[in-house]
């Protein structure tokens, strides 16, 4: 088994390396997915909660915890998508 994938590997490597771009992008690609749907959730949920206050309360905001996670979840998943790219530029160069 091991010479099979090291003979696939000699005969293939951009293939290879291709595979590892998709397998950076893919979680990448959710993650961003799952934390925009994330936000647009607690926003749906302020914007329903604004309508029952009264004119003279204070405007719901998210919390700043929330802020930062969505902030680096976003950093994350657009930085798993850039190395992904960048594996896949290199791919080509193989």
């Amino acid at each position: 088994m091991s010479l099979h994938l090291m003979t696939l590997f000699t005969a293939h490597p951009a293939k290879l390396i291709n595979l590892l771009a998709l397998l950076l992008a893919f979680p990448g690609s959710w993650l961003l997915h799952a934390t925009r749907r994330r936000e647009q959730r607690a926003l749906a949920s302020l914007e329903a909660r604004s309508q029952s206050r009264r004119i003279d309360e204070p405007m719901l905001m998210l919390d700043g915890a929330t802020l930062r996670m969505n902030r680096f979840f976003y950093r994350f998943g657009f930085a798993c998508l850039g190395l992904a790219l960048l594996v896949s530029w290199i791919s080509t160069r193989v």
